[in-house]
């Protein structure tokens, strides 16, 4: 870990990394979180090219819009 946060729209994919933000109003705040984006839980970037960006969020991959992955601020892990 080298301390700096991106957003995580731009993480290359195979990467694993631990959220630290999530930069926006309540209602996307609300809605991240219900999708189980919170702070400092891991996830794995799986795709990152064209269409929805897809992690692994614990058991479950989640499909992102590129808008929402610039919102949430991560931690690269590795």
């Amino acid at each position: 870990m080298n301390g700096s946060q991106v957003p995580l729209a731009f993480v290359t994919p195979g990467k694993n990394a631990v959220i630290k933000d999530i930069i926006g109003g309540y209602k996307l705040r609300k809605r991240l979180t219900d999708m189980g984006f919170v702070k400092s839980v891991n996830l794995k970037l799986l795709k990152n090219d064209n269409g929805p960006i897809i992690v692994m969020l614990g058991e479950s991959k989640v499909a992102l819009g590129f808008g929402m992955a610039q919102k949430i601020m991560v931690e690269e892990l590795n």
